[in-house]
């Protein structure tokens, strides 16, 4: 083996990141998703001022390990090919002194990285909190739920980026940034416009992630043409992995089944493409509406 480290660089390792993580990706035993990492890094919300410190291992060309952080910059997660769990050591070595400790560090891990589990367990972390998230597995079931009368889907690709704002903008932060009356002007409690906000939550036909599917997203409209359901997806059709970001129904049209209707639109699209999983939220709906397994993330602070 011909171990190297390599910085990462924004405008030219996203391919190598999602490379690795839909590489490493398993449903049982590696279940940090290439979307994860992408979604964010190509999301506003992200601090990116110290993006330059997360890094790789490569073997030869070949992505095999990669640490890096999400929000805040002391929140740190871990993606290692199978086979280079040797490789624990010294990414836990390097996430320890390279981060800053605004906050306090925390490495988020699942339940299966065994390894690296086993290395900061050592070093007098403990796992101070566990966060669970539903699963859909295609082959335990189906999400079959109907819309309700009154609303219909819309087609992403003739969708209005304005309308979807809208509906992220009050689906996501209404109630703590007010109604959505200006496209461009920052809102007193958030400091960002509807225009940044949709971006921020989604800026799929702004600035578009590498790797997004869009045309797979799903809108509900009500009689109006509002858009009041808005549910985002990535099909990663290497892993046969439905990923779901985000969800959100606005007020006053929850509680009518929009939200389960959505999720049905995807399995009714996704699973006739070999489709085998898809992501949730840690959210009781989920299991309510058919989700049947869960995975595990803890959080280890010393």
């Amino acid at each position: 083996m011909n171990i190297r480290t390599k910085q990462f660089q924004l405008l030219t390792d996203i391919g190598l990141v999602w490379k690795l993580m839909t590489d490493a990706y398993n449903h049982d035993t590696c279940r940090l998703a290439g979307p994860f990492f992408e979604y964010a890094v190509t999301s506003p919300w992200m601090d990116k001022d110290y993006i330059r410190l997360d890094r790789f291992w490569l073997d030869g060309d070949e992505p095999v390990a990669f640490v890096f952080y999400e929000e805040p910059v002391s929140d740190l997660y871990f993606v290692v090919r199978p086979g280079y769990e040797f490789l624990a050591k010294e990414m836990v070595d390097y996430a320890e002194t390279a981060y800053p400790d605004f906050e306090k560090k925390q490495f988020k891990l699942f339940s299966t990285q065994t390894a690296l589990i086993e290395e900061v367990t050592k070093r007098g972390y403990k796992a101070c909190y566990e966060e669970k998230e539903w699963v859909f597995d295609f082959s335990k079931g189906k999400l079959d739920y109907k819309l309700p009368e009154g609303y219909h889907f819309v087609e992403p690709e003739k969708s209005d980026p304005l309308k979807v704002a809208k509906c992220l903008w009050e689906g996501f932060n209404s109630e703590e940034f007010g109604p959505f009356v200006n496209w461009e002007t920052p809102v007193k409690n958030g400091g960002m416009s509807p225009h940044e906000l949709y971006q921020n939550v989604y800026g799929a036909t702004i600035s578009p992630a590498p790797h997004h599917t869009y045309q797979y997203t799903v809108i509900i409209a009500d009689e109006n043409e509002d858009y009041v359901c808005f549910s985002g997806m990535w099909w990663v059709e290497k892993n046969r992995l439905a990923y779901m970001e985000p969800l959100c129904t606005v007020p006053g049209h929850q509680h009518k089944g929009l939200a389960a209707a959505a999720l049905s639109r995807h399995d009714a699209v996704l699973r006739p493409l070999g489709a085998e999983r898809m992501t949730g939220g840690g959210n009781e709906f989920y299991r309510k509406i058919g989700y049947t397994d869960q995975q595990t993330l803890l959080h280890f602070h010393k």
